[in-house]
């Protein structure tokens, strides 16, 4: 990875983590002829459900956004897009994740967000853009990383719109 692909953030408080998930949201990219896919990496308490709020918000959501832990996947329609909220901190095994039927939503404007995507292994796709959050004090830590062209893409805008 090089610096054009990566993008590291220090949020200090959970409006700043809502905040930066609304510019995710600002700047998704042109539909592609699949699902766009986010994995959300890190521990307990590290600001993954805060971020996909914003996000879900500045699409429209209203009412509660919670983590999906138990129920695995949430589905949010807010068009054009149709937006995949899955938490699979739960999975015994990645096999688990082909009962979600994740194959029915790969198609254009669909976006998956994907907390614990470790825990679905190779039975998930490889994330066009890779959020790692790290709780820090005083502050914690967003960092950024674009894996495909289209995440590529959508970093690139989300550092413009940051800049302007």
């Amino acid at each position: 990875m090089t610096a054009a692909e990566t993008l590291s953030i220090v949020s200090d408080e959970e409006a700043f983590t809502e905040a930066i998930g609304a510019l995710l949201a600002q700047t998704l990219p042109p539909a592609v002829p699949r699902a766009l896919s986010v994995h959300l990496c890190g521990d307990l308490g590290a600001g993954k459900t805060t971020l996909v709020r914003g996000f879900l918000r500045a699409l429209g959501a209203t009412g509660a956004v919670r983590s999906p832990t138990y129920g695995l996947m949430e589905r949010y329609d807010l068009p054009p897009w149709a937006v995949l909220h899955l938490d699979l901190y739960r999975l015994r095994d990645p096999s688990e994740v082909l009962a979600l039927g994740l194959r029915d939503h790969d198609q254009p404007k669909n976006l998956w967000m994907i907390e614990w995507p470790e825990r679905g292994g190779v039975q998930l796709p490889p994330p066009d853009l890779q959020i790692e959050l790290e709780a820090r004090q005083p502050a914690h830590r967003i960092s950024l990383h674009a894996r495909t062209p289209q995440g590529l893409a959508w970093l690139t805008a989300l550092k413009l719109i940051r800049l302007s």
